[in-house]
């Protein structure tokens, strides 16, 4: 019987596709992962140490440099990493510190760009006064008021309405905004709102008690003001560039450097930053003591803030074409972002599951997962049908298309792009939310809409986040579909407007890989192909980071 039962429980786990127990299959299996795993390690690493090579001129140093920097920099950094390797806490904080710092400085950069070059303190004036202004502040009042269940719909309507009612008020509120001068438009609309969020994040997620959060907000604009006779004295960086920079900059980073000193086990994280000023410091003194020969680099303070040059690679620069990306990722970010998520949210809280309605659901569904999958180059042409040449007579209206390699055909067609990838992220963001607590949810009393807003959104929107920030990841490295709209591969001035001809960093990078100098193949090429890395694992590292703070709470 014993024998028997056996027998029937081997081919019952036979059955169910386990097979016979093989100890040399498990070791074979469990080296052929750690070796493919050190290859694509190795691959990437060798990419990049070859890019960052030419980029920074590392070839040109002398060997006191290297000696120099790596008893300075490299060895306590180096040290740092083994010491926080077994200990979580400090690992943590240290990834807080370093990721909400090139965080801040990313978003001062942009902000900056579009605010100050882009938009203009006036217009940004108007639609802070019509959009930005009240959807924040309604925000903030349904935080504080839980059953104020209209707050949403009402943001959605100044969403919908503002822009309009700031379009046909444009003239006259420009003219209030032009009264009161560039610093004092960003000080009314960046610092005074930021104080109030200095206020409410020191309360709400650093525990801070109510005087403590009241200093720290005063302290804000305090700052702003007692910051302004030092830096009209700095020639680089004007009153508008300081104003949003301490806002931009400085709460991210001050939140970390909170967060990080109120845990008394992350302390030896704040380390981190001292041995990297420190040592950097501390070897450009060396350097200079001992006469070492230094690199020449390509990626420098002139390189990305000039326009670029076909004929002398010293005087090339990737200008116009970061403040295309950043015009395109921006408008990207909003479309797929408002479409992607609204899309996921009708498809898996609404759409009804069974019936002929339920059979055009499910065949959406395949063919959104199947759009995720087709070449970058169809969607090209697709933006080129859609935004470019197509020509429709409607009633009242004529359609002609936004012209051709104009900022909006641009965003448009990355947004095309990534729609699928942000959709389908999203869907499994909320299906992943335990359908418990819907239940749970509805058998208190609670509509769909207060089931959605309080229970669904808040476990998905880590998923959410990370997978739109991954999707604008790719969107901000394509290359073909804005060549096949017509996009600029070299411009020598930024977009103006959304209805001027733009480019973006991999049409520039792509324009230098053909130029017949070593200079522009080499050094420049690979300057812009750092500028570009770097811009995508920032964005990467805020995903990772918010991901791994939500999966915490």
């Amino acid at each position: 019987m014993a024998t028997d039962t056996q027998t029937g429980s081997e081919t019952s786990a036979e059955a169910a596709g386990f097979g016979q127990v093989s100890r040399f299959k498990g070791i074979a299996f469990k080296y052929l992962a750690f070796g493919a795993s050190i290859v694509g390690i190795l691959a990437l690493a060798a990419l990049l140490a070859y890019v960052f090579w030419d980029a920074l001129g590392l070839e040109s140093a002398g060997i006191l440099w290297y000696a120099a920097y790596a008893i300075t920099l490299v060895a306590p950094l180096v040290g740092f990493v083994i010491y926080a390797r077994t200990r979580p806490d400090v690992a943590a904080g240290a990834f807080e510190l370093v990721s909400l710092t090139l965080a801040g400085v990313m978003l001062s950069v942009a902000m900056v760009i579009v605010l100050s070059i882009i938009a203009g303190a006036e217009v940004w004036f108007t639609y802070f006064l019509t959009v930005v202004g009240p959807a924040v502040g309604l925000w903030v009042y349904g935080q504080y008021d839980r059953e104020a269940t209209w707050v949403g719909l009402a943001v959605l309507g100044v969403l919908l309405v503002g822009p309009v009612v700031g379009t046909l008020g444009l003239s006259l509120l420009t003219s209030i905004g032009a009264m009161l001068g560039d610093p004092g438009i960003y000080f009314l609309t960046l610092v005074v709102p930021a104080a109030g969020l200095v206020a409410f994040v020191s309360r709400e997620f650093l525990g801070a008690d109510r005087r403590t959060s009241l200093g720290a907000a005063v302290a804000l604009p305090v700052l702003a003001i007692l910051g302004v006779p030092v830096i009209d004295g700095i020639q680089a960086m004007g009153r508008d560039a300081w104003l949003i920079s301490l806002v931009m900059f400085g709460i991210p980073t001050s939140y970390a450097v909170a967060n990080t000193g109120r845990q008394r086990d992350r302390w030896p994280a704040f380390a981190l930053p001292v041995i990297a000023v420190g040592g950097f410091l501390l070897g450009e003194t060396l350097v200079g003591v001992l006469g070492a020969v230094q690199p020449e680099p390509w990626l420098t303070w002139e390189y990305v803030t000039s326009t670029p040059s076909t004929t002398n690679a010293r005087e090339a620069g990737l200008f116009p074409a970061i403040i295309g990306s950043v015009y395109l990722i921006t408008l990207v970010s909003l479309f797929t972002f408002a479409f992607g998520v609204g899309t996921a949210l009708y498809l898996e809280e609404y759409a009804p599951n069974s019936g002929p309605v339920g059979t055009i659901t499910r065949i959406i569904n395949v063919n959104i997962s199947n759009l995720a999958g087709v070449p970058s180059v169809v969607y090209g042409l697709l933006g080129l049908g859609i935004f470019v040449n197509i020509q429709a007579n409607l009633p009242g209206f004529t359609y002609g298309g936004f012209g051709v390699g104009t900022v909006l055909t641009a965003a448009l067609t990355l947004s095309l792009l990534i729609l699928p990838i942000v959709v389908i992220s999203a869907q499994e963001a909320i299906r992943s939310v335990p359908s418990s607590l819907r239940q749970a949810s509805y058998g208190m009393g609670a509509t769909r809409w207060q089931t959605i807003r309080n229970v669904v959104m808040p476990r998905a929107l880590p998923g959410i986040l990370t997978g739109t920030i991954l999707a604008l990841g790719r969107a901000i490295g394509e290359t073909a579909p804005l060549i096949i709209i017509g996009a600029a591969t070299t411009k020598f001035s930024p977009p103006g407007s959304l209805f001027e001809k733009v480019t973006a960093m991999p049409l520039q990078i792509f324009a230098w890989a053909f130029q017949p100098g070593d200079d522009f193949r080499y050094g420049v090429l690979a300057a812009g192909v750092v500028t570009l890395l770097i811009v995508l694992l920032t964005m990467n590292s805020i995903a990772i980071l918010v991901r791994h703070k939500y999966q915490h709470q």
